[in-house]
């Protein structure tokens, strides 16, 4: 059986290819917002995190209606480390869009996103986005997707996928380059004409696989998916059951059913099979959970996603600065927060430390891990974080890692640094292409240990003007050991107030991290030592004073502009025995041991 008059879409991307911008437009252009209303840009960013980097971290839906037909969306993220959210994503969907840049062509996430998609066997609507780019080349963009296509194993009904061509900013849609265009119009027909009907059965029990969590304030906790067979109704909100992990059941009372319109929910008394919904009432649901009839019980396979590749180390602050910023400094508390994070991304896992107040958190890449720290911190959490571990596999008596596959856009002149820094990183090249414009495309084949760390001396290496992206490829054999920082750390020896005098004469010790009046206290790292070996140093040293000095001999202390320390930065640069201390107001770099003697005690051991 066929829902005739709905299709559920999801919009799929490498970053910054344009996805929230097309869905702004296609909400504006279906008559969501009433006529004259102000609606900002990336409407669907709805966190502050996404706006102010600018990417999509979290997937999200919403609804549009065109002619009789309404049309479900899911907008996905970006990112490779965000790779669970689209994995989830598509399990609701019918079909998907394939956003394309006009210039930068298929790069890794959109290989990462496709083979997903394909997997699934989703029908694919292929927009070339960006065509008003002065550096567009839509026809040699269009071939790069087919031989993505081809190279992804696609089937022949896979391969024949419309296109269309898109200035997604300005809302404008053509299914030829030549052809003169308005609007989206052509987007929304090639949506209805190609993406198939939700289909069901009539004879299944209903099953409904939660997809993703949501909280209101009134309403409680939410679970949303796509009814996938049967009906559900208020009228029998007490006959319903939740299947959970391992097929243990729990009763359920519903006390809403909403459904997308535009993108607020409206409530109904009954929803048929194949819309994407919204459940209250639903106590302690997870993400894979099935919803049934109390009489057939029959749940849906659960979601998996691909297996996390780097660990991470989350702590409670235990330096002498502990408690003055935030509002959660206790390890119950982080406890319970990670908890809750693992519960809305499937993506990430958690686990208890030997160490009581110690947890291991594994996810997908620094970039995730940097963005729960920072969520965490504007929440008023304080805790110290260590460096981001690769999780190794055993085969028999072999070590795998997993090995990404690199790709580096950057100016010709940048070629040879930046493969001679990846090849002491294990790094292979396995492609060049020069694009005859001074820009060339590089490939490598990497561990992904070897990324850690790499990303500030690759803006550094190319100036601000080379782009990376990479997605995880396979596990291949130990490739050695890799040197993760030649700089060794100038640390502080004393509390108290760092003093213009004392840091102007560690300036030739190397980069510092700290100004005049910063506190600080002893094992805080102070700045970047020149030298492979940590330096203790005091930043709290004063000038002498005399009765012999003149008034006008003193010099002027004029100290170099002092690096700022982002949450990134700071994760890359700590060494295995380091911890970034995060609190609401500040990020610290520590010593995990903090008086000097214990720290040369606990390294003569060894």
């Amino acid at each position: 059986m066929n829902n005739n008059n709905l299709r559920n879409i999801a919009i799929i991307a490498h970053v910054d290819h344009g996805k929230t911008t097309l869905v702004d437009f296609m909400l504006k252009q279906s008559g969501t917002f009433r006529v004259g209303a102000e609606v900002s840009d990336r409407i669907m960013d709805s966190l502050d995190l996404e706006r102010e980097r600018g990417i999509t971290i979290a997937a999200k839906n919403c609804s549009v209606y065109f002619g009789n037909t309404k049309i479900n969306i899911v907008d996905t993220p970006g990112h490779a480390d965000f790779g669970g959210e689209v994995e989830r994503a598509l399990q609701m969907v019918d079909g998907a869009i394939l956003l394309v840049d006009a210039s930068e062509g298929p790069l890794p996430q959109t290989r990462f996103v496709l083979k997903k998609a394909l997997e699934l066997h989703l029908k694919i609507i292929v927009v070339v986005n960006k065509i008003d780019r002065s550096d567009a080349r839509p026809s040699a963009v269009l071939d790069e997707v087919y031989d993505l296509f081809i190279d992804l194993g696609a089937n022949d009904n896979q391969i024949e996928f419309p296109v269309i061509y898109a200035i997604g900013r300005d809302g404008i849609a053509k299914r030829n380059l030549t052809d003169s265009s308005s609007d989206l119009k052509v987007l929304f027909e090639t949506i209805v004409e190609t993406i198939p009907m939700p289909k069901y059965h009539a004879e299944k029990p209903l099953q409904f696989l939660v997809s993703n969590i949501g909280y209101s304030d009134y309403l409680g906790r939410l679970a949303i998916g796509r009814l996938m067979n049967g009906q559900l109704s208020m009228s029998d909100k007490d006959s319903y059951i939740c299947v959970q992990s391992e097929n243990q059941t729990v009763p359920v009372k519903l006390s809403s059913i909403q459904i997308y319109k535009g993108l607020k929910f409206e409530a109904i008394e009954e929803v048929a099979a194949g819309d994407v919904v919204v459940l209250a009432g639903i106590e302690n649901v997870e993400i894979g959970d099935t919803v049934c009839k109390k009489d057939k019980i029959v749940p849906l396979k659960r979601i998996l996603v691909e297996e996390p590749t780097i660990s991470m180390k989350f702590t409670i602050n235990s330096s002498p600065f502990a408690g003055l910023d935030g509002k959660f400094v206790q390890s119950r508390k982080i406890l319970e927060r990670l908890q809750k994070e693992v519960l809305h991304n499937v993506a990430l896992k958690l686990e208890c430390s030997t160490k009581s107040d110690e947890f291991i958190v594994k996810g997908r890449g620094e970039l995730q891990m940097a963005i729960l720290i920072e969520q965490m911190r504007r929440e008023g959490f304080e805790l110290s974080v260590g460096r981001p571990q690769i999780i190794f596999k055993k085969d028999g008596s072999k070590t795998l890692e997993p090995i990404e596959h690199l790709f580096i856009d950057c100016d010709e002149v940048y070629t040879g640094v930046l493969t001679e820094k990846l090849a002491l990183r294990k790094g292979r090249m396995v492609n060049l292409a020069n694009n005859s414009k001074g820009r060339v495309r590089l490939e490598f084949n990497i561990p992904s240990r070897g990324l850690i760390g790499f990303r500030s001396d690759f803006l550094t290496d190319t100036r601000g003007t080379g782009i990376m992206s990479s997605y995880l490829l396979d596990y291949e054999e130990y490739r050695g050991e890799i040197e993760s920082r030649s700089t060794g750390s100038l640390v502080s020896d004393r509390a108290g107030e760092a003093v213009a005098y004392g840091l102007f004469h560690l300036e030739p010790r190397g980069q510092l991290f700290v100004v005049p009046n910063d506190r600080v206290y002893e094992g805080m790292i102070v700045g970047e030592h020149n030298r492979s070996n940590d330096l203790d140093v005091n930043p709290c040293k004063t000038k002498k004073l005399s009765n012999m000095r003149a008034a006008g001999k003193d010099d002027n202390i004029l100290l170099t502009p002092v690096l700022h320390l982002s949450l990134e930065r700071a994760l890359e640069f700590i060494k295995d025995d380091e911890l970034v201390e995060v609190t609401p107001n500040h990020i610290r770099l520590r010593k995990s041991i903090l008086p000097a003697n214990l720290r040369w005690q606990s390294k003569a051991k060894f």
